[in-house]
């Protein structure tokens, strides 16, 4: 558990760790983990322990160890008590199409694992079908993202694909892709409508959307940025985005 902290550990066993009682209690319910661990003097919630009495049950191997012990294991400080190993799921964009994916964000090289779990639990939240990573060399699976996510993870694809692949599928599908701007031709309110298929495509932190990136949108929105900052947080631009969608999706 402790060694799959580590990206190159992960990639290779395709495993990774989840942290915290609703979270684990989502893996559980989604059929990712494949054995927990937890500290009985540390485990204060009801709900908890009887998670760890019904999987033991149901013949989950589930671990009891010291607090000194788990402490070592978990991230966080002042941990919940409960940690399970999940076995990764990867999807790839010749498995989604309009059909079960109609409205999806597309993120172009991300770098925080955080933003990545953030905007997952967004999707959620808006009812949004999932999460593209366009040349991507974060992990959706990283500690952090996972964390941020609150459980999203387990219910949403996520693909990590080049752009140009995803350009192609796209255009082959008849998605409507958005791109966010701060040159873009309308402000985010402006926009009366976002026909599905649709796809809000949000460019790279450092660099926003290259001009190749720019080409493939239908429509450029920027947001208002009325202080002396120039831009927001990626997972907090994207909220803002999937919120004013929200209620203009046809």
């Amino acid at each position: 558990m402790r060694a799959l902290r580590q990206r190159k550990q992960r990639d290779a066993t395709g495993l990774f760790v989840v942290e915290g009682i609703r979270p684990v209690g989502e893996a559980i319910e989604a059929g990712w983990v494949e054995y927990m661990c937890y500290a009985p003097d540390l485990l204060d919630s009801e709900f908890a322990r009887a998670l760890v009495q019904q999987q033991s049950e149901r013949g989950l191997a589930c671990y009891a160890v010291t607090p000194e012990v788990f402490r070592g294991l978990a991230e966080k400080e002042n941990p919940q008590g409960i940690l399970a190993v999940a076995r990764q799921r990867t999807w790839t964009l010749e498995e989604l199409a309009p059909a079960n994916f109609s409205w999806g964000v597309a993120l172009v090289a991300p770098q925080d694992p955080g933003n990545i779990g953030t905007v997952l639990r967004t999707i959620d939240a808006v009812g949004a079908s999932g999460l593209l990573l366009l040349d991507s060399s974060s992990d959706p699976f990283h500690p952090s993202a996972v964390r941020a996510s609150m459980g999203a993870l387990f219910w949403y694809p996520v693909v990590t694909a080049p752009f140009g692949g995803f350009s192609l599928w796209a255009q082959e599908q008849g998605y409507h892709v958005y791109g966010t701007s701060a040159h873009g031709n309308a402000q985010f309110d402006d926009v009366k409508h976002y026909e599905r298929p649709v796809i809000l495509l949000m460019g790279s932190e450092r660099q926003g959307l290259t001009p190749e990136q720019r080409a493939i949108c239908r429509t450029l929105v920027r947001l208002p940025m009325r202080g002396r900052v120039t831009s927001l947080n990626l997972a907090v631009a994207t909220g803002v985005m999937l919120y004013e969608m929200l209620g203009k999706i046809t």
